[in-house]
């Protein structure tokens, strides 16, 4: 695979053209961004997947739901609909995409939409529902939208820094384009990550003034939920485990299953993975199948003794404080 991304260096050099000539237009007001009248927060990365904007879209909706009405308009990445879907009771991950539908089923009272035109998508949204605010899923490249305030994550394993366009690398935006955002965070850290090393990458980063930088670990629930269960991670030591993973990274999952001593076979498959009969026979052949929270929504009701580990961020220091007083600001 390595072999191929370097062969592959030339088509990158041109994907990075188009996307120099795109911002270009957009930066000079050839293609214009436009605000909307509804506070908006856009999460997003300059790379493709693996730095948490599922976890992170969560943490702003438990964060801001309780004293504001909170939408989230999602692209719905591999859906089998079109257009404008709005979540409801009788919605499926087929209709919505397996992130979107995950965020519904999880905060019944926030608003989730669908639609891969994000400016369609908070018209409908504040003619037809008035949110105090739209969270913009995975929408950093979507310049057609001037968001309130713009959240940038970057994997501390893999800084878009020291990354490259695709095919080569996983960008898919100039690294350049960070100084649109007004938080960087700095995802997937390890737990002990010390004050000197964040000021080693905020160096790196080079980041602008006005830009705020803040540094997030991954927490695992050690209580395992399935559809009719919970059982605490102790229950499944010494136990004959498949560990299913259709996402961009699952390294640090991996990682955090082989330091609490729990032994697993691993099937991966690529991220946002819609699994085919067989696969489904050969999950159903396994006598605990042990998954993600993205692959759970698209695999409950078709493989039995289904578990699932959820995730969370969690900030360094003052760095949750400083962000969501930020974001509140923007309906105050």
């Amino acid at each position: 695979m390595d072999v191929l991304r370097k062969i592959a260096f030339p088509i990158s050099l041109v994907y990075a053209l188009v996307v120099y000539i795109r911002n270009f237009l957009y930066d000079v007001g050839i293609f214009t961004s436009k605000p909307s009248k509804t506070p908006t927060i856009c999460v997003g990365n300059l790379s493709v997947g693996g730095t948490g904007k599922t976890p992170m879209v969560e943490f702003l909706i438990s964060s801001l739901q309780k004293d504001y009405k909170v939408a989230v308009l999602s692209r719905g990445y591999k859906r089998r609909s079109s257009g404008f879907v709005l979540a409801n009771t009788n919605s499926t991950v087929e209709e919505l995409g397996d992130e979107p539908f995950q965020i519904h089923s999880k905060f019944p009272k926030a608003i989730v939409a669908v639609d891969a035109d994000r400016c369609n998508g908070i018209s409908v949204l504040e003619k037809s529902k008035t949110p105090h605010v739209i969270v913009l899923d995975d929408a950093f490249q979507h310049r057609k939208v001037k968001p309130s305030k713009s959240i940038l994550l970057t994997a501390y394993s893999n800084l878009y820094v020291h990354d490259w366009y695709l095919p080569t690398g996983n960008l898919r935006d100039s690294r350049r384009e960070a100084k649109r955002a007004d938080f960087i965070i700095v995802t997937k850290c390890p737990s002990n990550l010390t004050e000197t090393e964040q000021i080693d990458i905020k160096n790196k980063l080079r980041t602008e003034e006005h830009q705020h930088v803040l540094f997030s670990y991954l927490k695992y629930d050690e209580e395992i939920k399935g559809s009719n269960s919970s059982l605490n991670l102790d229950f499944f030591m010494n136990k004959d485990i498949v560990l299913v993973t259709g996402i961009a990274n699952p390294k640090p999952l991996v990682d955090f299953l082989n330091k609490k001593s729990v032994s697993f076979e691993h099937l991966a498959f690529k991220d946002h993975h819609f699994f085919t009969s067989d696969e489904l026979n050969l999950l159903n052949s396994k006598k605990i199948i042990l998954t993600t929270e993205k692959d759970y929504v698209r695999l409950n009701g078709k493989v039995k003794n289904l578990y699932y580990i959820s995730i969370k961020h969690e900030f360094f220091g003052d760095g949750e404080e400083l962000l969501i007083n930020e974001l509140r600001s923007l309906m105050n």
